[in-house]
């Protein structure tokens, strides 16, 4: 069996960024060393301008209908098993 050196730098990113749609189809967005690093990212993809309109100059009430928000989902990386 073949290590490469990329198995020490997955093993230190043990938290998993996903984006999941109405569909419950879900993304992997990325993978981070914390969860507050995930948590931090997440917040930044779903800030109060994207919810309050805001963006647009518009408050939440005159804002236009939009589409679905996005869930964004925070993971531990489940280990894999060895390969035979």
């Amino acid at each position: 069996m073949h290590e490469g050196g990329g198995g020490a730098v997955t093993s230190e990113l043990g938290w998993v960024l996903i984006r999941q749609d109405e569909g419950g189809n879900r993304y992997r967005v990325g993978r981070y060393a914390t969860r507050a690093e995930a948590e931090r990212v997440a917040g930044t993809l779903v800030g109060p301008a994207a919810r309050s309109g805001a963006a647009t100059g518009q408050s939440a009430e005159q804002a236009p209908e939009q589409a679905p928000e996005r869930i964004y989902v925070i993971e531990p990386v489940s280990p894999r098993p060895a390969d035979s």
